[in-house]
Order: structure tokens, then sequence, then C-alpha cells
């Protein structure tokens, strides 16, 4: 009987990046694992509060930090978040998003150009007619002054115009003319490639351009995408724009970035969701996690597998030991993942009821199968295949907890002192 390939997907040969800062150096494509990225959304010009959102992001796991940088007063306080970020020890390099004024802000204030460790240019905002060139030039050459890499970001929001109507114009005279959604699709990919080229051919190296092609529709994404790796080998970041809030952005995001990055496509990703009043913006951070582990392509913190409950789980003790496991984790984390090397790859499992709750926590590294409606108030505790404990009582919480903790300690810190 044939078996079935190892599903998780072989990337595609793309040039790697270094985006550094400081002794920090994050590689982007190549052989380097899919980068996570976020963006803030305070006024850049508020220095402080800005570094503590950065804080925030690369805490929650985000690897790039991009920030806004539109006028002068942004130019101007970018050091001072650069160096407010150095006395926290966040060595999470920067990337400054410039649009309309990049190459002004880029040439007159040197000092943000240093203190960012990569540029996003849009080539749809970067001037019009003989403007656009001269001023998309002079962006490249502080970037290839300051040997620091740009993503050549392009979006369907803020396409070049002149290219658009150029490409409508060729395809209204071809015998069998495409219909407008392709050529919006070449636009995209023809604006990227054609400004990596001129971006080489002013001296920046070609191992420091990225490329994205966002658009706001799923399948429209994946589209493009599929072209736009066909014809180049530039790092790409993956990223559905304008994805949305809650449910329909995370869905969105995540049925667009899957399919690519199943097929080998994306070598940063960011989860563009609106934050719900009150949200979090590391929530994006959390989704984009989430995307790369579920997909088997990276491990951040280690997974709880519970049931989803049914008849048989009237009570919800499963549902609040699952939580209560997730939030210990988690939080747990920071400090574990540097004394306990390897520990992100825990598998932890809460099961409701006898029906799959034994051969899940089988499966699991640790499991509990809690009792279902009816059922003997027992949980058995299976470690690494085997039942070894039966937890009954009020405590059953606080005692696995306990034995999680055991288990870590036993398996990574002696990983950890053989190391």
């Amino acid at each position: 009987m044939a078996l079935i390939p190892d599903a998780v997907p072989r990337r595609r040969a793309t040039r790697q990046v270094a985006v550094r800062w400081g002794a920090r150096c994050v590689q982007v494509g190549g052989d380097a694992p899919v980068r996570v990225q976020s963006m803030t959304n305070t006024d850049t010009v508020d220095a402080i509060g800005t570094a503590i959102q950065v804080k925030e992001l690369a805490q929650a796991g985000s690897e790039l930090v991009r920030i806004t940088v539109n006028t002068p007063e942004a130019a101007a306080a970018v050091p001072a978040i650069r160096e407010q970020l150095d006395r926290m020890g966040v060595d999470v390099p920067l990337i400054g998003d410039f649009h309309y004024n990049g190459h002004l802000l880029l040439t007159q204030y040197p000092q943000c150009a240093q203190a960012l460790s990569k540029y996003r240019i849009n080539p749809g905002n970067v001037g019009k007619g003989d403007k656009k060139d001269r001023q998309f030039a002079q962006m490249i050459e502080v970037a290839a002054r300051w040997n620091k890499p740009v993503r050549i970001g392009v979006n369907w929001g803020s396409l070049d115009q002149e290219l658009l109507a150029a490409l409508m114009d060729a395809n209204a005279a071809r015998a069998q003319p495409r219909d407008a959604q392709q050529v919006m699709y070449e636009a995209l990919i023809t604006s990227a490639l054609e400004s990596a080229k001129r971006a080489r051919d002013i001296g920046l190296p070609g191992d420091q351009i990225l490329l994205s092609c966002k658009v706001s529709g799923v399948r429209d994404l994946i589209a493009v995408y599929r072209e736009l790796s066909r014809r180049c080998d530039y790092a790409l970041h993956l990223g559905l724009t304008e994805a949305g809030m809650g449910t329909k952005g995370t869905v969105a995001s995540t049925a667009a970035l899957a399919v690519l990055l199943q097929e080998g496509i994306g070598d940063t990703i960011r989860v563009s969701l609106t934050p719900a009043p009150g949200e979090a913006r590391t929530q994006e951070v959390v989704v984009a996690l989430e995307i790369l582990q579920a997909l088997g392509l990276r491990s951040f913190v280690p997974s709880v597998t519970a049931c989803p409950g049914c008849g048989r789980t009237t009570s919800s003790v499963f549902q609040e030991l699952a939580q209560d496991i997730d939030r210990h984790l988690r939080a747990h984390m920071p400090l574990w993942r540097a004394q306990y090397p390897g520990v992100e790859g825990l598998r932890v499992a809460v099961m409701g009821c006898i029906v799959n709750g034994p051969g899940e926590s089988r499966h699991a590294d640790i499991g509990i199968s809690l009792p279902g409606t009816g059922e003997q108030p027992a949980a058995p505790v299976y470690i690494d295949g085997e039942k070894r404990y039966t937890l009954r009582g009020d405590g059953i919480a606080v005692q696995f907890i306990d034995i999680v903790n055991s288990y870590i300690e036993h398996r990574w810190g002696q990983q950890a002192a053989a190391d």
C-alpha cells in the first residue's frame, strides 16, 4: 500500500535577505524559516507609545515590526523609538513604511534611514510622471548607501495607474483580449518586477530586495503569488491586505496564506487584522503564528488538543482545564523557551469523555481524559503513550498542571543539561 508523502511543504528556492539591527540578524528567504511580521497602529510621533507597542508585538512573536513614517515629525521620532527599544532590550528590526514623500524623509533625515533595518516602498505611491523614476531612485540610493534591504510592496489599492492604463491599452489591441481581472494581475506583477529591476540597475543588490503584491481577495492573492513566484526568485512577503475584523479577517487570511505556504510560496507573512475596539494589536501575530504551526512549518508554543464537546460532555470542566492549560503554557513560554529549548514541540491533550479521550491522550506527549456525563469520576493521565496516573476530586486542574510542569522539566531539562 502506498503511503501518503510527508505533508510538510518544500519551500521554493529564493534569495536570502539579511535584516539586521546591532547583533541581531533575521534571515528571510533561502533556507530560513517563514518569518512573522506585524505593524504598529500608533502615531509614530509618539516615540514611547510606539516603542511600547513594538515591544508587545515582538514579545508576542513578531520577528520584524513595521512602523509608519509619513511626516517629518515621524521620521525625526524613529531614532528615539530605536533608542527606547534598545534600552528595553528589544532588538527586533524596524521596517519603515513609506508612501508619497519617502524620498524626502529618507534623504533629509539620515538618522531615520540608519535607525531602520529595512524600508518598504510602494511603487504606486512614489510619484507621478517624470518625478516617479527620480524619486524612486532617491530612495533606492539611500538604501544602497546604508546597506538596507527594501521590500517593493505593490498594492492593488494604490497601483501605478500609468502602468495599468498602458497594459489596458495593450490588452484592448489584442486579437483576443484578456478580462480586466487578468490585466490587473499582470499590472501588479509587472509593477513589482520592473521596480525590482530598476532598483538593481540603480545599485541595490538582488539579495536585498523582497517583493509583495497585496490584494484583499483570497483567490486573487493566490493567483497573483503563484504567477509572481514562477517569474522571479526574490524573497516574497505574503499578506491579504485589509483582511478585515475578527473571524472574517482570520479565516480569509488563513485560507489564502495556507494555500500558498503549502505550495512552498512565501518567506514572510503578515495577518492584517482590524482590531476590535479594545482588542490587542498582538492578535494579528497570534494568528500568523498559529497558521505556521498548523501547517507544520514552525513551532512556537506547545499545542493543546481539546475536543469540541457533545451531549456526553454536559460539564464544562474539560473546557476550563483546556483553557487553563493553554494560558499556563503561553504565560511560561518566554522563560521556558530559553530554559528548555525544544519545549515548543510539546503536545498536550485535554479530552472530555471516554470515546476519543484515551486515544488522543496516548497520541499526545501528555494527556488527560476527563469523565463525561454519567462516567466514573476518574481522569486517567497518559504520558508518552502510557497510562501513569488517575486523578480524582476537586483538584484535578492543579494536579494536572503540576504533572505537565514536571514532565517539561524532566524531558527538556535533561536535554538542556546534556547539551
